[in-house]
């Protein structure tokens, strides 16, 4: 019964177009991808970890150093993802991601607070009259080793609870085993049932293995409709990385310039310092230009990196390190 509506569905019509305009013609019956993946082109990963190495190099003045950190805070998604969250937790992250440093109205709002689906209600509350978003996970987070009718389900559930954002696990078993089209439809139904919030996809990078698979499930996820990629759950070693994120990077650019729809980036999961932060911006700023800094387009995903990108600001407009005490626990 499902079957002979999925057709018509606009999630589906979008795919379907973005795949086409990837491929240069449309899938054929039975095959949505068409020739999606046959051009997708392999990496080089001597290249992609030498210009990595270089831009970690790059030194930046005061200035832009100021202006990098306060939009590493704007792009941050705060998160808590473990078994004890409570809704207390959930109200109080909020309330940080509101007001990083309670006193200094300087310090901007973050992007998003990213919570379980059950807790999408609280923070939604918490958040009310705030800029502030509110992303769940869902899919079966972190696996996503459940029925695909139970991720539908949680996400619909999600949205309706009120979440903006939800950021969605790719099914790695049967990418690996090179089921990609079970991977692109599952996306593109997530993608409906998600409605009218933002899609993120986390790839999960550290399961993956190459750099090849990398850039693959990039395109592959991009094609399905996704409106962010993200590297990681955070659950599994190794997270995000500069050269992963550079391959999916790259994977945007291409894939702009073939459809025309700007995708945006998430790396998530190791980022602690401010200084690793400014790295992935000066890594964004180099292969995407200035259409992505903005939290529209890339987003942190961090549940450490915040106090540390505080003391730095501090430390730029003082020349003085606040004890860690100075700031709220994340």
């Amino acid at each position: 019964m499902t079957a002979t509506k999925r057709p018509d569905s606009a999630a589906r019509a979008h795919a379907h177009d973005l795949v086409r305009a990837w491929d240069g013609r449309a899938g054929a019956l039975g095959n949505p991808l068409g020739g999606l993946l046959g051009r997708v082109s392999t990496v080089d990963q001597v290249g992609v970890e030498a210009r990595v190495d270089a831009l970690k190099r790059r030194s930046i003045k005061k200035a832009s150093k100021m202006w990098a950190l306060e939009l590493a805070i704007r792009m941050m998604d705060l998160t808590t993802l473990e078994g004890k969250d409570t809704p207390g937790k959930v109200r109080a992250l909020c309330v940080k991601a509101m007001r990083p440093q309670p006193g200094d109205p300087t310090i901007p709002s973050v992007a998003a607070v990213c919570v379980y689906p059950a807790m999408v209600a609280d923070a939604k509350e918490a958040l009310r009259g705030s800029t502030v978003k509110v992303a769940s996970v869902a899919t079966g987070f972190p696996s996503g080793q459940t029925f695909r009718d139970i991720k539908l389900a949680e996400t619909r559930v999600a949205v309706e609870a009120g979440a903006d954002e939800i950021d969605m696990v790719i099914d790695r078993g049967a990418f690996l085993s090179g089921a990609y089209a079970t991977v692109f439809e599952e996306i593109v139904e997530v993608k409906e049932a998600a409605g009218a919030a933002h899609l993120k996809v986390i790839l999960e990078t550290g399961e993956l293995e190459t750099y090849d698979n990398v850039r693959r499930a990039s395109i592959l996820a991009m094609a399905a409709g996704a409106d962010f990629i993200k590297t990681s759950t955070g659950k599994v070693t190794p997270a995000a990385t500069l050269p992963v994120t550079l391959v999916m990077l790259e994977a945007i650019r291409d894939f702009d310039h073939a459809t025309g729809r700007q995708v945006g980036m998430k790396p998530a999961g190791g980022i602690r310092t401010a200084k690793e932060a400014i790295q992935y911006l000066v890594v964004l700023y180099e292969t995407l230009g200035p259409r992505w800094m903005s939290p529209d387009w890339f987003r942190f995903g961090a549940s450490s990196l915040l106090n540390d990108v505080l003391m730095q600001i501090e430390f730029q407009r003082t020349g003085r390190y606040q004890d860690p005490d100075h700031f709220t626990i994340d």
